[in-house]
């Protein structure tokens, strides 16, 4: 399996990556395996997952967001010559304590306007913050500690050789790795990339991520709901969720508990997109459809995880494209996209594992939790404590709009009471 974008050579006559398919059983759990620990299924999807992305080279200024696809190394070294870091005089060696005077020779050096010459031993010359240093200096005294009277200066020692200078190279040499290959290009690695000389850049494919509600209680948003009907709230947090985790997000709409109908949006899905998220009909009910599709492909697993909310969450390849069957309820899919699909999809888009970075906290609630499985409760930061939601119950959507994050109660049993730390991970640890 692999992207069906045109993949690209980079012009360094390199060829494009050719990702390896995913195995049918990527998602096999060990033998007797009944419930699986949040770490254990992270570090199952870890292992055995691999990009299914190719590659294309785009100029730099299209790089921003995407992947990096191979190591760039540095064309140019940063900075790529000595340089002066303050506005001041410049001239050779160090200075002693006590009262010293040097004679100034005309002209200066200035940031893109270097001085041609030379300066003789025992002058100064002006010079500006950012200009290559002339031959015949090495050290740069700040215009603050010194007396000009525009033919010397006067100034007061000691000062260090090499004081107030960048040295050529300090930052990055050339030739040396700029950035690693699975690395998210940041606005500060625009920076970085253009400082080194790098004009076009080797980046993975987007990611196309496939998102399908399913379910016969589902209209859209503005249409009329009758009894025993829903809004679908899934599909636009999904496909908000993917966008700004960087992926590329195809809207497939809604399907009913039609299992034909699934089979056909499924098979319409694998030809479009990379990987594919469903919500609802992943249990093993009389209308859960998806997960017995999966079954039926003969590539599906149940994963049974120890956390609330979520625990059964559907794994499986349709047509060689991995699906990611999640809960129905828009709490518990949050949560299992957060936790599961995002370090799963950024893998599958070529980018490094990504953990989520927390921080401990005091909490400003009590909770008493029984031992065996991890929590996520929605959380917010106030007055330097973790407030909670006032309800667990994962039918209450509006916990997610008032949440900032989520505080993580490991698997072990825990007694929390206010004070105590507790680890929150805000939402913009996971991207978004």
């Amino acid at each position: 399996m692999g992207s069906q974008h045109q993949d690209k050579q980079t012009g360094t006559g390199a060829k494009p990556l050719a990702p390896p398919p995913l195995r049918n059983d990527c998602f096999a759990l060990p033998a007797g395996v009944a419930w699986t620990p949040v770490d254990a299924a992270l570090e199952m999807l870890r292992t055995r997952l691999n990009p299914v992305t190719g590659d294309e080279t785009v100029p730099l200024q299209q790089a921003f967001g995407r992947v990096l696809a191979r190591d760039v190394m540095a064309l140019r070294s940063n900075p790529p010559q000595p340089n002066s870091a303050v506005d001041g005089y410049g001239f050779a060696g160090a200075i002693v304590d006590g009262a010293h005077v040097l004679p100034l020779i005309e002209g200066r050096a200035a940031a893109g306007v270097p001085f041609a010459g030379s300066v003789p031993a025992g002058h100064a010359i002006r010079i500006l913050t950012g200009a290559a240093v002339p031959g015949g200096v090495d050290t740069v005294i700040l215009e603050e500690d010194v007396t000009c009277d525009g033919r010397q200066i006067a100034f007061r020692g000691p000062l260090k050789q090499g004081a107030n200078t960048r040295k050529a190279g300090e930052d990055v040499v050339a030739g040396d790795l700029a950035l690693a290959a699975g690395r998210v290009i940041t606005s500060a690695d625009m920076a970085l990339l253009s400082a080194v000389g790098i004009a076009h850049v080797p980046v993975r494919n987007r990611l196309r991520v496939a998102v399908l509600s399913t379910g016969d209680e589902l209209v859209e948003p503005g249409d009329t709901a009758t009894t025993g009907q829903i809004f679908d709230a899934n599909r636009p947090m999904l496909l908000s969720m993917a966008r700004a985790f960087g992926f590329e997000a195809l809207d497939l709409g809604r399907v009913a508990d039609d299992r034909a109908a699934l089979r056909a949006r499924l098979d319409a899905a694998a030809g479009s997109a990379d990987v594919i998220l469903t919500s609802g009909g992943a249990s093993a009910g009389d209308e859960d459809h998806v997960s017995a599709l999966l079954q039926e492909a003969g590539a599906m697993q149940e994963w049974r995880i120890a956390i609330k909310p979520g625990r059964p969450l559907a794994l499986g390849l349709w047509r060689g494209v991995p699906v990611f069957g999640l809960p129905g309820n828009p709490v518990a899919a949050m949560v299992c996209t957060l936790i599961f699909a995002r370090p799963a999809m950024c893998l599958l888009a070529g980018a490094e594992w990504r953990e989520p970075q927390g921080f401990d906290v005091p909490a400003a609630f009590g909770k008493r939790k029984k031992p065996g499985r991890r929590e996520y409760l929605r959380a917010r930061i106030r007055n330097g404590r973790a407030e909670v939601f006032a309800s667990e119950g994962s039918g209450r959507i509006s916990g997610l709009s008032w949440a900032e994050g989520l505080v993580e109660i490991g698997d072990a049993e825990r007694h929390i009471q206010p004070g105590d730390p507790v680890r929150f991970i805000p939402y913009g640890s996971f991207g978004l």
